[in-house]
């Protein structure tokens, strides 16, 4: 019996020498990882995943969805107090922690407890101990160094937009967007639902927009040419299925905020719907990319009925605190010539003022009337910068994409603000100036060393200022990107840059650091079979083309 269990106590010691390591060195970086003293925790299969407020149940079966997805190790969950965490993985909550969405990480021989002030906190914890874990071919232990890390995310607002407008995407897609949105510790999806070129949300009131403006009889070929592809695309998501995703994307703690673009950007609802716009149309939905003059009518009473009925259906659908109206890129030359958009510039007593025209203060009068809508339906608006030259209320959000100088005027004005620079945001945009070996793109170069050096906080700023930087989010506007993989290809691995602008405090980034911290991300994407730009590491391209 002695001889057995001295070979038991030899084989457990073996295991635990050959066990794989984890290292906490993730994207984003936490704030403090401090090691200590004292023998690793022993992640193996013996070990149960406990958790002791009934709110973090969904936390403790996506920690051990996550071991079992690289480590092959199946933990068993179950609830508990802290006497049944020891010697296990404990998750609890903890009114000590001050940021919401902050955590503490304690790690130990006797075991791992996760702490945060709320589930969402001891999800980023998760989240960081996910990434901390050696990717396994086969089920095997794994040692977790004695450690204590604190941490907590430098904005509250930490977003990834998906264009699905310009080109519609399967809803198991978007639901893995989301999955790449919570791996990078992001908390906001910005859905682009509608615009020229397609409607792709289903508003009961208002049938003809999916019957007619989710579906173009063609889409221009390249860059605007001559050439059109006369194939029919298009498709929409039901509410069903947007109840659905939003689910999804709850339970990983992520908001969804979806966009309705207006007064511009309309082209495909006025294809459904010509009586909206100021000529009466006819209207097709749009083939090719940029913008258009047909705009809806701002002095039409319809218009205001039409946007007051698709926002009631949209704020049913989308529990957040905000929604997005765009704003952008609304030529106002229809206006101008407009008997009924003129009348109610007479009737509003709307004039110019400074740089202002009469027609972009209406816009400002029509994003206002929108404002107050959704204030009456417990919203807030957002929109992109243009809304700044068009005498906005400042309780307005403003998305600065036109470089950070609009925001940071806007931040002066009153306005919070969401900055989302397209000269180091934009996602669509090529990731390195040789680009013959690249898909076809709307232009621009944007490596990743470019978006990793934005600091989203203006120079100068006074405190209150800087207060109203409330959060950064990167954009992928799809004119063409017509793939999932070409989605993937485009955000990854520059989603983990954007992750550690989001996430880290202030003069805390190190891009040399960063890049030796990437290269496990890059395993997280080859285990999801995940398509990313390999500009970061050349010697993958010398591989590939052997293959061939």
């Amino acid at each position: 019996m002695k001889r057995i269990l001295l070979l038991l106590f030899i084989a457990m010691a073996t295991l635990h020498i050959n066990a794989a390591d984890a290292d906490y060195n993730v994207v984003p970086l936490p704030q403090t990882v401090s090691l200590q003293k004292g023998g690793a925790f022993v992640l193996d299969g013996s070990k149960a995943i406990v958790y002791g407020d009934a709110a973090l149940a969904a936390d403790a079966n996506f920690l051990a969805q996550y071991v079992a997805e690289v480590s092959k190790l199946q933990l068993s969950t179950r609830a508990g107090n802290a006497k049944a965490g020891r010697g296990n993985v404990f998750l609890t909550l903890d009114k000590k922690v001050k940021n919401p969405e902050g955590y503490t990480i304690n790690v130990n021989a006797k075991g791992v407890t996760v702490a945060g002030q709320t589930p969402a906190g001891v999800f980023y914890g998760v989240q960081t101990l996910r990434k901390s874990l050696p990717i396994l071919a086969q089920s095997a232990a794994v040692n977790l160094p004695a450690v204590v890390i604190t941490d907590a995310p430098r904005f509250a607002y930490r977003g990834m937009m998906l264009d699905c407008a310009r080109h519609f995407f399967p809803v198991e897609f978007v639901k893995e967007y989301v999955d790449l949105i919570a791996l990078h510790n992001m908390n906001r999806f910005h859905w682009h639902l509608s615009d020229d070129q397609g409607w792709r949300i289903e508003i009961k009131k208002f049938p003809k927009l999916t019957e007619v403006g989710a579906w173009r009889s063609g889409t221009v070929m390249g860059h605007n040419s001559d050439v059109d592809d006369g194939l029919r695309y298009g498709g929409f998501y039901t509410q069903e299925e947007i109840r659905d995703v939003v689910k999804y994307a709850a339970e990983r703690h992520i908001t969804i905020i979806p966009e309705i673009d207006m007064p511009g950007h309309m082209q495909a609802a006025l294809a459904a719907y010509p009586e909206l716009g100021c000529t009466g149309g006819p209207y097709e939905v749009g083939h090719y990319w940029g913008v258009y003059s047909e705009i809806l009518c701002a002095g039409n009473p319809k218009t205001y009925d039409f946007v007051k009925g698709v926002l009631d259906e949209v704020c049913t659908l989308f529990p957040s605190e905000y929604i997005h109206i765009g704003g952008d890129e609304s030529p106002r030359v229809r206006w101008e010539q407009c008997p009924k958009c003129q009348a109610m510039i007479t009737q509003k007593g709307i004039t110019a003022k400074g740089r202002q025209s009469k027609e972009a203060r209406l816009q400002g009068y029509f994003a206002t009337e929108v404002q107050k809508y959704l204030e009456s339906k417990g919203r807030k608006l957002i929109g992109w910068d243009e809304l700044l030259e068009c005498d906005v209320d400042n309780s307005a959000t403003i998305m600065s994409w036109r470089g950070a100088e609009p925001g940071a005027e806007a931040a002066k004005l009153g306005h919070n603000v969401i900055m989302s620079p397209n000269s180091y945001l934009y996602f669509d945009y090529y990731q390195t100036a040789k680009t013959h070996n690249e898909p076809l793109l709307i232009g621009g170069n944007l490596p990743i060393e470019k978006s990793y050096s934005f600091e989203p906080v203006p120079a100068g700023a006074d405190a209150a200022t800087a207060a109203r930087i409330i959060g950064v989010q990167a954009n992928l506007w799809t004119e063409y990107i017509g793939s999932t993989n070409l989605v993937q290809y485009q955000v990854l691995p520059r989603m983990s840059a954007l992750s550690e602008i989001q996430w880290m405090q202030a003069g805390k980034r190190n891009y040399q650091d960063f890049l030796k911290r990437v290269n496990h991300m890059r395993d997280f994407y080859q285990m999801k079979g995940w398509t990313y730009a390999k500009h970061l590491w050349p010697e993958l391209y010398l591989q590939e083309s052997k293959k061939y």
